[in-house]
């Protein structure tokens, strides 16, 4: 086989690995049935679970989307572009979507999205369709005073119960308390870039207090470019290795 031959072989073999890192789909048991984790870019992902779709902070744009089903809920944890992303909603269908956020996001939203969202404060929860969606603090620390990047109170993250399965989405935070003094997660999906939100080490500190079964890093690209998922797993892992840190591709270059 010739040099060009074998060249193309390659880039070909190359290009789909990229291409499957970027539609991976994990999928866990649950006590009836199998959730469906789809990571998407950045803060946003898509949770498959009994034929309902919920999409958490939709943003990255159509392509991102255009293969998979549209979205029964809609989850938005705060005002930031990179969470509030009306141009990806604009092109994606959210006809039949039910969109849960702080009210932060809710007086912020055009007007074609109002009549559809839930608010949620701090602590609050509802039902919707089979899931329970509970609102948690996210923000940086100090509470006191209020960071201007993210205040308490402006912003939700979330715990999802899904059948037998408690979801945590940590939206824009540092290690608060109240990730801390989680129980029973059983995946969590945390941030950690700077000067957003946190360091590695203070990320791989709270899992290791709230311990969830599974845990993936995401939300991880600041201004010094991708933190160091690898480096996080490590800390995490040298003190407890039944925890299962998944990394994943959440900034596909295709």
């Amino acid at each position: 086989m010739n040099t060009k031959i074998i060249s193309t072989v390659l880039l070909l073999f190359i290009s789909l690995f990229g291409f499957s890192q970027k539609t991976a789909i994990d999928e866990i048991k649950t006590a009836n049935g199998i959730l469906k984790i789809q990571p998407i870019t950045h803060g946003s992902l898509v949770l498959t679970y009994n034929n309902k779709t919920i999409y958490v902070d939709p943003y990255g744009g159509f392509n991102a989307y255009k293969n998979l089903k549209s979205p029964d809920i809609v989850l938005i944890t705060d005002i930031h572009g990179d969470h509030l992303d009306e141009k990806t909603l604009d092109s994606i269908n959210t006809s039949k979507a039910i969109f849960i956020a702080p009210k932060a996001v809710a007086n912020q939203i055009s007007a074609k999205y109002k009549s559809n969202i839930t608010v949620l404060e701090n602590e609050q929860g509802v039902h919707r369709l089979d899931f329970f969606i509970k609102a948690l603090p996210m923000y940086n620390l100090p509470e006191n005073p209020p960071s201007k990047k993210h205040p308490k109170g402006r912003g939700n993250g979330y715990v999802l119960t899904i059948d037998n399965l408690q979801i945590y989405i940590s939206g824009d935070t540092e290690d608060i308390p109240e990730m801390r003094n989680l129980q029973n997660i059983d995946v969590a999906f945390v941030c950690m870039n700077l000067p957003y939100t946190m360091t590695i080490e203070q990320a791989a500190s709270a899992v290791l207090e709230f311990q969830p079964k599974i845990v993936y890093p995401y939300h991880y690209r600041g201004t010094e470019g991708l933190s160091d998922v690898e480096a996080f797993k490590d800390l995490v892992n040298a003190k407890n290795k039944t925890i299962d840190v998944r990394l994943k591709n959440w900034y596909p270059k295709n």
